[in-house]
C-alpha cells in the first residue's frame, strides 16, 4: 500500500483532504456512502480499480 506522504506535493491544485480508499473500505468487499437520501456503493476491484455505483 502506498503511503500518501510519499506522493509529491501538487503545485497546481489547492490542498484537499485525502483518504486512502482501502481505509474507507476497511477490509470489506464494499461500503455504502450516503448523500442526502441517496445510497452509493464503493468497492475496490481485484484489479485495484475503484467502482462507485448508485
Amino acid at each position: 500500500m502506498n503511503n500518501m506522504a510519499d506522493l509529491p506535493p501538487s503545485t497546481s491544485a489547492p490542498a484537499v483532504t485525502t483518504y486512502d480508499a482501502r481505509d474507507l473500505i476497511n477490509g470489506e468487499t464494499q461500503v455504502c456512502i450516503l448523500l442526502d437520501d441517496h445510497r452509493y456503493f464503493l468497492r475496490i476491484t481485484r484489479a485495484g480499480k475503484l467502482i462507485l455505483t448508485k
